[in-house]
């Protein structure tokens, strides 16, 4: 068996049965070795914890390639002319940057997206919670997902950037089409809708930027308007790829970190019933961090290799692609003791859920923020829940999410 044949015995991220529990398989790929070819995807797959993590830090490999070559020199063919609007709009923004424009455009939206920016949120975060909870407690039970999960996240990002309540409706569909392209291989039709969410998405946040340059607010698209450092600002396009990125990256993984983590949650009662007992902040954070690293919302994160690289006695080459598989990462053996336990009080825990290196996630304290608010309304605030019915995932395999959770109290 060649070593693509063998990746795909067991790496199916097309198949339904996969996509619900992908980490048997993850098991067996760490037990091959370090590095697979996966020919169906054109992309080497990295399975083990050390190696993800010293490849996020390794400058051998970057987000793109552009800042050293271009698609001719590397090997890649050009995007397709037609999905020209999804390309500008993912090319401008922080995760698909490399230095020397990530680092200004980081540093930039640093000093309009701060830690007290964020903490400033808190009060807000925590009361939309608790409407929220309190909503589908009223209504003896419902989805969880449409109920909570997708509006508290969708809600504060429209704060944040000053959306208007009439809008926010607007949001959820636009990130859900974008990000559609992040999967492995997408389709046309898949294409078809970023593109067009891509304009639409774009062409709202250009009029919101001209009314914010005439009468700035205290919203982060005012505040992004206003960064500069000496002569440097950002550009219209830097803005709004920017607040694209925050509703997209951030918001569908605490949408899916809360939908999976309370389907882990209900399929382990005592834990769950010890943490409903003592739900202080500090074991809610312990608590969720764990939920993160059991059933991760980003299952792999994409690079190009820049210049020739060893990994466990593989050469990848420059213009190869790694897959770094951060949920077979956070269940490695070599890192986690038990790792296919839950444990919610788990204190040694450097999952990477978030990333590592120059791209960390910019948005990791806002996240943390609105799923110790949502856990925490739900833990403090709502009876018990259970379960109706059986849940399903997504088609989608990177952003890994269910459908819905459908609960009564």
């Amino acid at each position: 068996m060649n070593p693509s044949s063998a990746a795909s015995a067991v790496f199916d991220p097309w198949s339904a049965e996969f996509v619900a529990d992908p980490y048997a398989a993850y098991a067996a790929l760490r037990a091959r070795g370090r590095a697979e070819y996966f020919e169906p995807s054109g992309q080497w797959l990295i399975p083990h914890y050390e190696d993800v993590s010293t490849l996020l830090r390794d400058r051998r490999l970057g987000r793109t390639y552009l800042h050293r070559f271009s698609h001719e020199e590397f090997g890649r063919p050009a995007p397709p002319a037609e999905h020209e609007p999804f390309t500008t709009l993912n090319a401008n923004g922080l995760l698909d940057l490399e230095p020397p424009d990530h680092t200004r455009i980081r540093r930039l939206v640093s000093k309009a997206f701060t830690p007290r920016t964020v903490e400033r949120l808190a009060p807000t975060v925590r009361r939309l919670a608790g409407e929220l909870v309190s909503d589908l407690v009223a209504a003896g039970g419902g989805d969880l997902l449409a109920a909570v999960a997708e509006p508290l996240p969708v809600a504060v990002i429209a704060e944040m950037l000053g959306v208007p309540q009439a809008d926010r409706a607007l949001l959820r569909p636009w990130s859900a089409d974008i990000v559609g392209m992040f999967e492995l291989n997408p389709s046309e039709e898949t294409a078809r809708r970023a593109v067009r969410a891509s304009e639409e998405f774009s062409g709202y946040l250009r009029e919101m930027i001209t009314r914010r340059r005439a009468e700035p607010g205290e919203d982060l698209v005012s505040a992004l308007i206003a960064a500069h450092d000496e002569e440097d600002r950002l550009s219209e396009q830097e803005m709004v790829s920017t607040c694209v990125l925050l509703l997209n990256a951030g918001h569908e993984a605490t949408v899916n970190t809360t939908v999976n983590g309370w389907w882990t949650l209900l399929r382990h009662p005592e834990q769950l019933a010890e943490l409903r007992a003592d739900p202080t902040d500090e074991g809610l954070s312990t608590a969720v961090e764990e939920l993160m690293r059991f059933d991760t919302p980003l299952q792999m994160f994409e690079r190009w290799v820049l210049d020739d690289i060893e990994v466990g006695g593989v050469t990848l080459p420059r213009g190869a692609e790694v897959a770094l598989l951060f949920g077979s990462a956070n269940r490695d053996p070599a890192r986690f003791a038990r790792p296919d336990e839950l444990d919610l009080r788990r204190s040694d825990n450097p999952h990477i859920t978030f990333g590592a290196g120059i791209h960390y996630c910019l948005g990791a304290p806002l996240a943390r923020l609105e799923l110790a608010a949502s856990f925490g309304a739900l833990l403090r605030d709502a009876p018990p829940m259970r379960l109706v019915a059986e849940p399903s995932w997504h088609e989608g395999y990177v952003i890994r999410g269910l459908r819905e959770l459908l609960v009564a109290f």
